[in-house]
């Protein structure tokens, strides 16, 4: 525990901690609602288009972030699309595609020698936090937990029954748009530290250990939430006390406590 003190006096790790935190907590609220809706291979989908679009950037000299964010978010729309659409076969496309962007940034890295940076992008790395990211974690959560706050009733409704919602005037798709807008900006935050082949797993695993413990839907986003924050920090713990990648730490966590509940409850 000293040790673990100790190292909050270097800023790298402080920032990782606050940043990581807030986007766990934002990625369980989103994901609660993506579990309950069938979405939830969308975080997936949407982290490997990050990964090829935060290859493409660097392999032309371009600001990753200013290049991934657009492509995420016009990503999402997509398959948010296709899925409302088209169910199974919506399923199918989203697999198809995330696997040949994962296929093509790899691709782009290893020709343009961008090795090192990939890595970093698959796994994450707390050194890759910075204070401009620390800071769009913060505005990010607040904007989060500010439309999850004004619109709850309306996405518990879309949510639960999306037909209802829309018998009673509710414009769906502008929910879900939404929905999908916030999903992406938190997948583009969160390979910056879990990594993309990690970061859909902050997204699923609260909300799905939360199902086992929660039996309404705001205990559902508090569970979520709180599940997320415990993970998030002991993994991260966890990382520096042996040596592992941040996002392998928050997810074996985040496993551990999904199976301890399901054994228990």
């Amino acid at each position: 525990m000293t040790e673990l003190l100790e190292l909050l006096a270097y800023p790298f790790v402080y920032r990782a901690l606050i940043a990581g935190s807030l986007i766990a907590v934002c990625a369980s609220v989103l994901g609660v609602i993506l579990v309950l809706k069938h979405y939830s291979l969308i975080g997936h989908g949407l982290s490997e288009i990050g990964f090829a679009s935060l290859s493409i950037a660097s392999a032309l000299g371009l600001p990753a972030m200013l290049v991934s964010t657009p492509a995420v978010i016009a990503a999402s729309f997509v398959i948010m699309f296709v899925s409302q659409r088209f169910r199974t076969a919506g399923d199918i496309a989203i697999a198809v595609a995330s696997s040949a962007a994962l296929a093509l940034g790899v691709l782009v890295s290893s020709l343009t020698g961008q090795t090192g940076a990939m890595n970093s992008w698959l796994f994450g790395s707390v050194l890759a936090v910075s204070q401009t990211d620390m800071i769009f974690a913060v505005l990010l959560s607040l904007a989060v937990m500010g439309v999850f706050v004004m619109l709850y009733n309306r996405l518990f409704l879309i949510t639960y029954n999306d037909d209802y919602a829309r018998s009673l005037g509710i414009n769906t798709a502008m929910y879900q748009l939404i929905i999908s807008v916030l999903t992406a900006l938190v997948v583009v935050m969160g390979i910056r530290i879990t990594g993309t082949l990690l970061i859909s797993g902050i997204i699923i695993l609260p909300a799905v250990t939360a199902r086992r413990i929660a039996h309404s839907f705001i205990s559902l986003v508090i569970v979520s939430g709180i599940v997320a924050l415990v993970s998030f920090v002991l993994g991260l713990g966890l990382s520096f006390m042996i040596n592992l990648p941040a996002g392998a730490g928050v997810i074996l966590v985040n496993t551990i406590l999904l199976i301890l509940v399901r054994v228990i409850l």
